[in-house]
């Protein structure tokens, strides 16, 4: 067996729920309320400008839908502040050496609410019930999963169609799981609204949902891997950023849950009685070019607009400075372990772009770019980028959509340019699999390439990171001279708390931020 080593990752989670289980300091939040009372000692409340949408975490679609069931509902894993995973629900997991048997074990002390134990049996049900109704991200990454079976109530083995290294980081980290005894009684799981009566195994339990107002979750003092500090966790729903900062500098509230636009950032970055955590992005910002549509199919133009695009200033004003360079790779700085030194970004070369325009026997070339209307730094820069592609010549329409619209546009590939960003890219081979190989759920520019394909196939085929390096690294080599991706930046976040606490574990991802469980239970009153 190929056993993943998990004693480091065990020791990083000891030192958390240590510090999750020191006692909470009576009377030390002096946040308040919107009565102007003092709030109760040991309760975080957290500013957030969306409501929960959905209350299955199977499906959930927004910021705070993924904050609060990721409190309720357990991962196999976790992710620690170098993007590793590290040890949750499950306690080891291990491939067989043909790669075809995946193995997980499970820690055997966290129950439901309702007192009924976490087993196998329920990770069988949810990653069987994501895979027969074919729905998420999740459903993507598991497509190599034959059969799940529970071995015994603390063992899981997933027999796999092929040999795929990338199974075991995607179920585990990505695959909420849900009790089989609630969510099975539902004629489709992935349709099942679960808006009442949680039944949850998480280090807090919602129990008071105000829709447009609060979210209320309680402490469980016997949850398996260590009770949190915090008694209490309320999220507030503000209607915009400002008012969350404006609720934050008064003490309404002790944090803001969603990442903070640059130039807020850069505002609250003397505030004496604001503390900003940095975390550097696992995602990043992008263009993707639309290759089934003329020109696009052609390199040429693409590469055109790659040299069309003025990377340092869309850093450097847009995002404050508070981005770095991906050197026009999939495989950004982020990934130390798979970054390629040699990848360099685009030059900003309009004159290179008119040649290349030239080269192609395009003149005139004018094109439609869509993105997210309500997303604050890519509204900031999609004129920019449209600005600097008038240089070389070519009109760039832009579209700022409506969120739903966009998305939708986007689901059906209906664009010449998508601007937008990804949140976690964190497994190479996997997200390189959803992103550009054929057919692949996240490939929005329509990339075919069957050595690309191949290379990816091979990433993915091999168990060990070692492995998996040369193909994936050549795999980006192409992406990047085919432009099939423009990768403009990876951003450094900001999260804003009050200096009246301290011990959060900021976590490389937008989603998990400050706000994951391993760092809820670790948080405590400063002092």
């Amino acid at each position: 067996m190929r056993r993943v080593t998990v004693l480091g990752a065990l020791a990083a989670l000891s030192v958390a729920l240590t510090a999750a289980c020191a006692p909470s300091v009576p009377g030390s939040s002096q946040s308040t309320g919107s009565s102007g009372a003092p709030a109760e000692a040991g309760r975080l409340t957290i500013g957030t400008t969306a409501d929960v949408v959905n209350y299955n975490p199977l499906v959930g679609n927004s910021r705070t839908d993924s904050w609060v069931t990721s409190l309720m509902y357990p991962h196999l894993t976790q992710m620690d502040e170098a993007g590793k995973r590290v040890p949750y629900l499950a306690a080891e997991w291990s491939y067989s050496e043909d790669g075809k048997t995946a193995t997980v074990k499970l820690r055997d002390d966290m129950t439901w609410s309702d007192g009924q134990p976490v087993t196998a049996d329920d990770v069988v049900f949810s990653v069987t019930a994501v895979q027969k109704e074919k729905f998420g991200v999740v459903a993507g990454l598991i497509t190599a999963l034959d059969k799940a079976k529970a071995v015994s109530p603390t063992e899981v083995e997933f027999a796999l169609s092929r040999p795929d290294g990338t199974f075991l980081d995607n179920v585990g980290f990505w695959l909420p799981i849900v009790p089989k005894h609630v969510f099975g009684k539902a004629p489709s799981v992935q349709k099942f609204a679960n808006d009442s009566d949680w039944v949850s195994a998480g280090p807090f339990k919602l129990t008071k949902a105000e829709r447009g107002q609060r979210y209320v979750m309680e402490r469980v003092d016997d949850f398996g891997p260590g009770k949190p500090a915090i008694k209490e966790v309320v999220f507030r729903v503000f209607p915009d950023v400002n008012t969350e900062v404006l609720a934050l500098r008064n003490g309404e509230i002790d944090l803001i849950g969603n990442v903070l636009p640059p130039a807020t950032a850069a505002e609250l970055k003397n505030d004496p009685k604001v503390k900003l955590q940095q975390i550097p992005s696992l995602g990043w910002a992008h263009l993707q070019y639309n290759t089934k549509r003329k020109p696009l199919d052609d390199v040429r133009v693409r590469r055109a607009l790659a040299h069309a695009v003025d990377y340092e200033a869309i850093r450097n004003i847009a995002l404050k400075g508070f981005a770095r360079s991906s050197n026009s790779s999939v495989l950004t700085p982020s990934l130390p372990d798979y970054a390629d030194p040699a990848s360099k970004e685009y030059a900003f070369d309009p004159e290179q772009s008119k040649k290349l325009l030239a080269e192609a026997g395009v003149s005139n070339l004018s094109l439609n770019m869509i993105y997210d209307q309500a997303d604050p730094n890519i509204a900031r820069w999609a004129p920019m980028v449209r600005d600097a592609a008038k240089k070389a010549g070519i009109t760039i329409k832009l579209q700022g959509l409506e969120r739903n619209t966009y998305l939708d546009k986007t689901a059906k590939r209906d664009f010449d340019i998508y601007a937008g960003s990804w949140a976690v890219m964190d497994n190479p081979p996997a997200n390189l699999g959803l992103a550009f190989k054929t057919g692949g759920f996240i490939n929005y520019a329509q990339v075919s390439d069957p050595k690309l394909d191949d290379l990816i196939d091979q990433a993915q085929r091999a168990l060990t990171q070692e492995e998996a390096k040369k193909p994936i690294q050549e795999a980006a080599r192409i992406i990047h001279d085919q432009v099939y991706d423009n990768v403009l930046y990876v951003e450094t976040f900001n999260i804003a708390h009050s200096t009246k606490w301290t011990g959060f574990k900021p976590m490389p991802s937008e989603l998990l931020s400050i706000l994951n469980p391993l760092s809820l239970a670790a948080a405590k009153p400063a002092g």
